[in-house]
């Protein structure tokens, strides 16, 4: 008997029967490439409809930093675009200036950009602050990913006024905020817990909205890859001082043994959030006395960094 080729021992495709690339525990699925990107991207359009993250004549502005989930993004909302009349993206990159990881990602969103045809803007932290990461970082390493969010929060959202843009979209993925639910249930920090994200309301701040969140990271990749736009790039140096890269590690060993953890984990939160509406738990904003954005205290966070930097 003929041996059968190795693509022919593959699991067969639950829409087409063809050989399948990857599986869905918690819906129990094999899918071939053309349904797995198919169902990626419904599930990104149902998100955006589900919790009206874009509306007609948007300008979206999309966090390219040039890897896996915000290369995702981009590529899933230049298809989806036409269904919100007169709405357009513009992606913007920010240069922390990392050394031996910065570069690569940048080529990689510059490229990205100029095969979409999309509109690329990039901004540096040392057009925000006057220095780049690393030099900000000398002596204080332990803090790399507190004081990079911070700048880069405000570099972005600089940025995105400047482009007229009316929205955010960042490439958090399922992963990224089931993570963060379990950071933020660790520290006993309810604010954070309870602050709803990715939805697109905000009144004080520039919307910010979560295309990817209900897309586990995995399927993200695969997405990519089977049509070819996976890159592989360096990772950031500062991971290793993160809370999260050991979450990370635990959810994901959790995830595997119990499928559906993260996706649990999102429900938990929003249900938190159900019993806490009404109730005083954030902080009232008020205005930076410094520069005045919205803030909870008398100085906002960026400015307070400057200050203990001594900037």
């Amino acid at each position: 008997m003929k041996p059968r080729a190795a693509w022919e021992e593959s699991p067969a495709c639950a829409c087409c029967g063809e050989p399948a690339v990857v599986y869905q525990p918690v819906t129990r699925r094999h899918l071939c490439g053309t349904h797995l990107v198919r169902d990626v991207e419904e599930r990104v359009l149902a998100t955006i409809q589900e919790f009206g993250q874009i509306h007609t004549g948007d300008r979206i502005a999309v966090a390219l930093s040039g890897g896996k989930d915000s290369t995702a993004l981009l590529v899933i909302l230049s298809r989806l675009l036409s269904v919100w009349p007169g709405a357009s993206l513009v992606a913007i990159t920010v240069d922390e200036g990392i050394a031996g990881y910065r570069a690569d990602t940048m080529r990689a969103a510059e490229s990205l950009t100029g095969r979409l045809g999309v509109e690329h803007r990039t901004v540096s932290f040392c057009e925000l602050i006057g220095e780049d990461l690393d030099t900000l970082l000398l002596g204080r390493e332990t803090q790399a990913c507190t004081i990079c969010g911070i700048l880069r929060k405000k570099a972005l959202a600089d940025a995105a006024r400047a482009t007229g843009a009316t929205a955010i979209a960042t490439g958090h993925n399922l992963d990224d905020e089931a993570q963060s639910v379990l950071m933020n249930a660790f520290r006993g920090d309810l604010p954070r817990l309870v602050r709803t994200t990715g939805t697109g309301t905000s009144a004080a701040f520039l919307p910010k909205i979560k295309p990817l969140m209900a897309i586990p990271e995995k399927e993200i990749a695969s997405y990519l890859f089977v049509q070819d736009l996976f890159s592989v790039l360096p990772e950031c140096p500062y991971t290793k001082y993160a809370l999260r890269a050991e979450v990370r590690t635990l959810l994901s060993a959790y995830e595997c043994r119990h499928p559906g953890t993260m996706q649990h984990l999102i429900e938990s939160k929003r249900t938190i959030e159900k019993y806490c509406a009404g109730t005083p738990v954030m902080e009232s904003l008020h205005r930076c006395r410094e520069c005045g954005d919205p803030c909870s205290g008398d100085f906002c966070q960026v400015c307070r960094l400057r200050h203990s930097l001594g900037k």
